[in-house]
């Protein structure tokens, strides 16, 4: 069995030319067993072991190490064989929290290889976010990178299925096992036949994401919905070839690093980087990198290119870009201008979600229309629904749904060992993604918002409802309410609407108290930049807030209006 063998696309072929030719004519061939580790990553390693398939840069930017198919796979089966000596199996969580580094990478293969299923998780979550994941997911192991390993050793003892602990990097650590010494002892040789087989719809891995009502919910993803659907991604949204250098930004903890620096990269042939980059962006560092890299594949959140293009892009070797691309939220038509007069290329949008692959965007073979959010992916049949899953007419606003028979290779199945939210978003023959939008007469969607208030902002999904839980633990807060807000620079922020309890006077002081309180209960990156203090908050006659009304209110406001 080999990579192509299984590939529905001629991988080293043209890209699309015609995309109604494409939408006609695909399918995918999934066959009944697949590792993708194996069958791509092995594949590379036997066929061509020299090429780069991994560029990595310090946080200087100095220090850049290249690494070949043939040092992942060597790396990646020390790291499986020293899961497989812990007694480690197929199906077995493994909760992963490691920056941009190499074993990173080997973790996350070694992982798919033994069919044991690693839940990545963003590098600046807390202690408490760390403690609902393991738990909810019943994760055996704990894999951390040492800056880390105190998130775990706060909850350790509330975490019940927890065996075995490993430490990259730090030295010793008590109650943990060295990373680095288990897998000098581990054989860098594993065979196919040596662990449990896993089948195309076995479980690759978990991420969680975030709702309104809820906390966190797992998205299972198969060896196909992301190890073959991402050709999707890469292929057709990413333009990529075997010869590209392709740069998504993103941090491992987050979908985004699936979809631009684990799977249809590799599954096409191309180098991808890796920069193990400060919390805070650094425009220059970026704009560097791209030209010491030969960066020819950009992949970007709004957030990041609104930075980049703060700079006098005149100073910077852009040359090596061919092809940029961008999703989270629509661009702004500046942005879009600045770059394209500083790289010659158009940024060409996409949209998708944790739960899936790249399911609409533009395309190199069709005509860009600023501020849309494009087309479907082919493989996918998706259009603008009503509440029952009946389309809408052109230009009517409703739901961004997706067929689900035959259900698409790149979309998952469920929320896993959750019956009542996968029934909430499948019904009516379709996937209900949860955003809105309209279609206008050529077919192209023009994104209109979130339908469950998840707010995006900074290339991050934060779900209200963890916000929310956060500053009801203060005990000055009586009831509050979170929206995302219009930002000139990041697109959007995280504000908070905070009746306060009998006792307690609002404050620029209170304001600071309730946003460190934040930064402490929850990841940081959440916390609510602005704080309005109110005496009622709107509501619907059953009692539930109506964010809504509280994200026009921002609205009108940051434009002026009121």
């Amino acid at each position: 069995m080999t990579r192509y063998d299984n590939a529905p696309v001629r991988l080293d072929g043209p890209n699309m030319v015609s995309y109604e030719d494409t939408c006609r004519t695909f399918a995918f061939a999934v066959p009944e067993y697949f590792n993708y580790g194996f069958d791509v990553v092995d594949h590379w390693a036997a066929t061509d072991p020299d090429k780069v398939a991994l560029l990595w840069a310090d946080r200087s930017a100095e220090d850049v190490r290249r690494y070949s198919f043939a040092d992942l796979r060597a790396r990646s089966n020390r790291l499986a064989n020293a899961l497989r000596a812990l007694g480690v199996g197929k199906g077995e969580r493994v909760f992963v929290m490691v920056p941009r580094l190499v074993e990173w990478y080997a973790v996350m293969l070694g992982c798919f290889k033994l069919g044991a299923v690693p839940m990545p998780a963003a590098n600046i979550l807390v202690p408490h976010d760390v403690e609902y994941r393991v738990n909810e997911a019943e994760a055996s192991v704990a894999v951390m990178w040492h800056e880390n390993a105190a998130k775990i050793d706060e909850v350790r003892a509330r975490c019940p299925s927890l065996r075995h602990l490993v430490v990259i990097g730090g030295g010793e650590r008590a109650g943990w096992q060295s990373y680095e010494t288990l897998c000098a002892q581990a054989s860098p040789e594993l065979a196919r036949a040596d662990v449990e087989a896993t089948r195309a719809d076995d479980n690759l891995l978990i991420y969680f994401t975030s709702g309104t009502t809820r906390f966190p919910k797992m998205v299972a993803h198969t060896q196909a919905s992301y190890g073959i659907g991402h050709i999707l991604t890469a292929k057709f949204w990413q333009d990529l070839k075997p010869t590209d250098v392709h740069w998504t930004l993103s941090d491992t903890g987050w979908a985004k690093a699936a979809w631009g620096k684990l799977f249809g990269q590799w599954q096409i042939g191309c180098t991808v980087v890796a920069h193990d980059a400060a919390g805070k962006f650094d425009a220059r560092t970026h704009l560097d990198l791209i030209g010491k890299l030969g960066v020819t594949t950009f992949c970007a959140p709004p957030t990041a290119y609104r930075m980049l293009i703060q700079e006098d892009l005149s100073r910077w070797n852009l040359s090596s870009i061919r092809h940029s691309c961008s999703a989270g939220e629509p661009l702004n038509p500046e942005v879009i201008r600045v770059w394209k007069q500083h790289t010659g290329t158009t940024i060409y949008d996409g949209f998708g979600q944790t739960e899936s692959v790249n399911m609409i965007a533009n395309f190199p073979c069709k005509p860009v229309k600023p501020g849309a959010m494009g087309l479907p992916v082919p493989g996918f049949v998706i259009d603008v629904v009503d509440d029952e899953g009946k389309p809408v007419p052109t230009g009517d606003e409703g739901h961004i749904a997706v067929r689900t028979d035959p259900h698409p290779v790149g979309l998952f199945r469920e929320y896993w060992r959750n019956a009542e939210a996968t029934a909430e978003s499948f019904h009516d023959g379709w996937y209900f993604t949860g955003d809105k939008a309209y279609k206008d007469a050529d077919g192209y969607f023009w994104f209109v918002g979130r339908a469950d208030d998840v707010i995006k902002a900074s290339g991050y999904r934060i779900g209200p409802f963890e916000v929310e839980s956060a500053l009801q633990t203060h005990p000055c807060v009586a009831e509050s309410a979170v929206v995302g807000s219009p930002d000139e620079l990041r697109g959007t922020v995280v504000k908070a609407f905070v009746i306060l309890r009998a006792g307690f006077v609002a404050s620029d002081e209170l304001v600071k108290q309730l946003q460190e309180h934040v930064k402490r209960e929850t990841a940081p990156y959440k916390y609510p930049r602005e704080i309005e203090f109110v005496t009622e908050l709107p509501k619907t006659v059953s009692g539930k807030i109506r964010r809504v009304e509280l994200r026009k209110l921002e609205e009108q406001r940051k434009r002026g209006m009121l």
